[in-house]
């Protein structure tokens, strides 16, 4: 159930922006939230998100984002994530998902850090 999460972020690092919307409307619910400490509050549209995650391929080019660890109860998923080259991770972020019965998410909401890693 939590692919969806790795595929969105995974979606972080795609240079081609169709590509990248295909990926994260495959991955979100027709209904969903997503914010993080970067984002411009809440984002509930697939073309303020789509927009939001390409920012992050045009400010960071090179970088990619990828999921390191998930652990998933009950509908809800926690994910750390890394962000970087591809070669080492040079921050980290733990994100909070809410899941619908398919697995698409419906709230993802980012935390700078992970514990001690990196920010």
């Amino acid at each position: 159930m939590t692919d969806r999460i790795a595929d969105f972020f995974a979606a972080w690092g795609e240079t081609d922006a169709a590509k990248r919307r295909a990926t994260i409307a495959a991955c979100m619910a027709d209904n969903f939230v997503y914010c993080d400490p970067r984002s411009p509050g809440h984002l509930t549209t697939l073309d303020t998100l789509v927009d939001y995650v390409g920012m992050y391929a045009q400010m960071a080019p090179g970088w990619t984002a990828g999921v390191i660890q998930t652990e998933e109860q009950n509908g809800f998923a926690r994910s750390i994530v890394g962000f970087g080259d591809g070669g080492d991770w040079a921050q980290h972020g733990t994100y909070f998902a809410a899941l619908n019965a398919t697995g698409q998410v419906t709230t993802l909401a980012g935390f700078a850090g992970a514990g001690g890693l990196a920010q």
